[in-house]
């Protein structure tokens, strides 16, 4: 099943030289027949779909879409509208940004997918590196896995320059102990997004990131 037309990607194309209320205003239609209504559909299926295998998910999508409007309010960048669609899976929706989630973006120059733990808090951040510690061997295995190589290639996130000594043999073998942030990222072609294995595409990615979701998500409780 085809969930989106081409007409989605031209609408952000033509945003991004029309990024303004006006153009907007008259290209509504456009962007609730071709982007909003069909993403709404797509995500809810996809909740639906990946929720009978990991059901630490809200089951609503209109709590894991975000809005297309921009916050300028702190932002130099004053332009009102997203260039994207996007959404977040997690516990309590687009709204939990501190625990393991499954984040979607799709726009004309690729399809990002996003798993992992993006803004843990100090706390989290301790408990997953003691939780490391203790679960080393399972770590290794999970982001070992040949599929999960070759559909992430590494965790990414920003790292710490030192560690406390109870860590620091550990992180020798483990360098990822060194890390505040545990996420995976895949971009995959445009095309994708009007493809109809679209949804089979997005769950596959999902399913190898699960592992490593569920293991923080251990070290978090």
């Amino acid at each position: 099943m085809a969930y989106f037309q081409p007409q989605f990607l031209d609408f952000f194309k033509e945003l991004a030289g029309n990024n303004h209320k006006a153009w907007f205003d008259t290209n509504r239609k456009t962007y609730e027949n071709f982007v909003k209504t069909p993403f709404a559909v797509f995500i809810q299926d996809l909740i639906d779909t990946f929720k009978k295998i990991n059901p630490d998910i809200d089951p609503e999508a209109k709590n894991a879409i975000f809005r297309i409007n921009r916050d300028i309010r702190f932002s130099k960048d004053k332009t009102p509208y997203k260039l994207y669609a996007s959404a977040l899976l997690s516990p309590t929706g687009r709204k939990d940004i501190s625990n393991p989630g499954f984040y979607l973006e799709l726009n004309p120059e690729h399809l990002s997918i996003y798993g992992g733990i993006y803004m843990p808090d100090n706390k989290q951040v301790a408990k997953i590196r003691q939780y490391m510690v203790e679960h080393l061997n399972e770590f290794d295995k999970i982001i070992q896995n040949k599929d999960f190589i070759q559909k992430y290639g590494t965790v990414k996130g920003e790292q710490q320059s030192r560690l406390p000594k109870e860590w620091k043999e550990a992180a020798e073998k483990q360098p990822l102990l060194y890390n505040k942030q545990w996420y995976l990222q895949a971009q995959l072609p445009p095309e994708t997004v009007l493809q109809n294995e679209l949804l089979e595409t997005v769950l596959d990615y999902f399913k190898t990131a699960l592992p490593l979701h569920q293991f923080i998500r251990e070290a978090l409780h």
